[in-house]
């Protein structure tokens, strides 16, 4: 295995160390004091030690560092982001556990950030990839310093899975008794016909073959078997060693490799399919850590994940807005597998990755939403983040390519992408998670956005309290997994996870590379968003309920729960909803005479 090169890591550390002054200061962590004039700070630590730099303030009060002021003092030899952390320990609080586990974590994504950087395209060679191309160039989370750490892979297992390898992966099968394991799919896809639309003839079979020789030798009936792909490191780190109990008896059986090859999205554990790219993407655990939580898949949601699917359809298919106006995708987890573990279900208080540890979730591909005759693409919106090696964005590159002055791009990317997620929040109490990686753009030949299509639902779409009408159509187990939150937290769909989770990078990434103020940017998001309220004037109580216009608005602070919470430490529940919160922003959204 090739270590990373010097050049590629030096750059990494620059970057990650700029990104960790930024964003520590904006959820105060660290807090820059002024050092003199002109935008000069410096942040102070222990033992006579501080940092230097000079900054200035944008939106949301973010820190804008000029990427070579930041200096050491006393100074040593190659101050990157490791020393920065150390000098930090004690303002932080760390103990020695929690440093080491923090020094780990950055190492590693400090070493996909290098890899990543070895192998960096131009922009114009960035705008030429398709979807799945596009993910293997990804930067990770914006908004958190550790997005890469994906602890629980070895350097090996990082380059045969990690997406920026942009390596095939083929999946493994197993076949789980029905003590075990629920199969749930949509109206009309049962197990069988999911299985045949996922699997060639002769691989069904072959599978067949498998479980009627192991069933043979436990006597238990081979239709009592549920079959789902497992990822090959989750099957070698996780399900031969835990459920070794089940694979003995004869409850678990591994059928074999599948011949289809995937490749891993940025989140990592869902996979799109090479060979077939209409075949249905899956999503399945992963025992590692990475971004705050283990990488597992809970029984609950997991086999709600249909009903889910199901309900936000036909709240789409019934709604003329939803269904003839607007390109607006809910990308379907149309069928699911949820095993459980008897022996971990005992033990209620056991940290949450014991309770999600085998499953198979299938969602809708995006390859099959795009008309490819009339030359239809498709991005994640995070991609519109991504800055090649020659110093342009992919923004900027398309926005050219389309012949469109910036204002009129711009106000095409808003207008598909905020109507539909305004209307189910509106209409119907409905919020999805979408960030920048949930939230895929689809663009026409000439590069103008068309509309969006949103994933992730069984544990990332949110409610409001109570049994409302407009979720009459919703199963019991999907209503019992759906989280509930008064509609001003609700809002936080957009206002984090769009607007300061998103927007806060996009809007200055448009300032400096398409001569487009900040000021207009977020005009242009304002009138898109009063377009719509004067689309639906009947719905204005429920406007000032969810207050997108707001003076301000609490903070969402995922370095401050990661690095200060339980980031790094076993629990039995995972961190939920919007509550990792530190504090106030003003709402650039908010008429100027209102903001605080």
């Amino acid at each position: 295995m090739n270590h990373p090169d010097r050049a590629a890591w030096e750059q990494a550390g620059r970057r990650l160390l700029l990104k960790a002054v930024e964003e520590f200061a904006y959820e105060e962590l660290l807090v820059p004091v002024p050092d003199g004039a002109g935008g000069a700070y410096r942040l102070d630590f222990d033992g006579d030690v501080h940092w230097t730099l000079r900054a200035t303030r944008g939106t949301f009060g973010t820190w804008r560092v000029e990427p070579d002021s930041l200096r050491r003092h006393p100074g040593i030899p190659d101050a990157g982001p490791e020393r920065l952390l150390l000098d930090a320990r004690g303002v932080l609080g760390w103990d020695g556990a929690t440093t080491a586990e923090v020094l780990r974590e950055l190492t590693a994504t400090r070493r996909a950030d290098a890899s990543a950087l070895a192998h960096a395209l131009p922009a114009a060679e960035l705008a030429d990839l398709g979807y799945l191309e596009l993910e293997a160039f990804q930067d990770g989370h914006p908004c958190m310093l550790l997005n890469k750490g994906r602890l629980g892979f070895s350097a090996s297992d990082a380059a045969a899975y990690a997406p920026e390898s942009a390596s095939p992966v083929r999946l493994l099968w197993a076949a789980v008794h029905s003590d075990l394991a629920a199969y749930s799919g949509v109206p009309g896809l049962d197990a069988e016909r999911l299985l045949a639309e996922e699997l060639d003839a002769a691989t069904r079979e072959r599978f067949a073959a498998v479980l009627a020789r192991e069933c043979a030798g436990s006597g238990l009936p081979a239709d009592a078997f549920v079959l789902l792909p497992v990822h090959p490191f989750h099957w070698d780190e996780a399900v031969a060693t835990l459920f070794a109990p089940y694979l003995a008896d004869g409850r678990v059986v591994l059928l074999g490799q599948s011949d289809d090859r995937y490749r891993p999205l940025q989140s990592i554990r869902t996979l799109a399919n090479i060979d077939h790219p209409h075949r249905r993407n899956v999503k399945v655990p992963l025992l590692i850590r990475n971004t705050l939580v283990w990488r597992g898949l809970s029984t609950g949601p997991t086999e709600a994940a249909p009903d889910v699917s199901a309900w936000l359809h036909s709240v789409r298919d019934a709604d003329p807005y939803l269904r003839d106006e607007l390109r607006f995708h809910p990308l379907g987890e149309v069928a699911a597998v949820a095993v459980g573990h008897p022996l971990y279900e005992s033990v209620a208080d056991a940290p949450y990755r014991y309770h999600e540890l085998l499953g198979a979730v299938w969602r809708e591909p995006v390859a099959a939403l795009l008309d490819t005759d009339a030359g239809e693409r498709a991005r994640t919106m995070a991609a519109l983040l991504k800055v090649g090696c020659d110093g342009r964005s992919l923004t900027v590159e398309l926005v050219e390519r389309s012949g469109l002055t910036p204002t009129a791009w711009l106000a095409r990317f808003f207008a598909a992408l905020l109507p539909g997620l305004l209307h189910y929040l509106y209409r119907y109490g409905v919020a999805f998670c979408p960030h920048g990686e949930n939230t895929v753009v689809l663009f026409d030949r000439d590069e103008i956005p068309l509309g969006i299509a949103v994933k992730d639902f069984a544990e990332d779409v949110n409610l409001l309290p109570g049994a409302l009408p407009e979720y009459a159509g919703l199963t019991g187990r999907a209503d019992r997994v759906l989280l509930r939150w008064p509609a001003h937290e609700l809002a936080h769909s957009l206002l984090s996870a769009v607007f300061a989770g998103h927007f806060r990078f996009f809007a200055p990434l448009c300032a400096d590379q398409l001569g487009f103020g900040e000021d207009e940017f977020w005009a242009l998001v304002r009138a898109e968003i009063e377009r719509y309220h004067a689309r639906f004037p009947e719905l204005a109580d429920r406007f000032d309920a969810y207050g997108l216009f707001a003076p301000s608005f609490d903070r969402v602070a995922l370095n401050r729960e990661q690095l200060l919470g339980g980031g790094f430490h076993d629990r039995a529940e995972r961190d939920e909803g919007f509550d990792v919160v530190h504090g106030t922003v003003p709402n650039p959204l908010a008429r100027t005479e209102d903001r605080i």
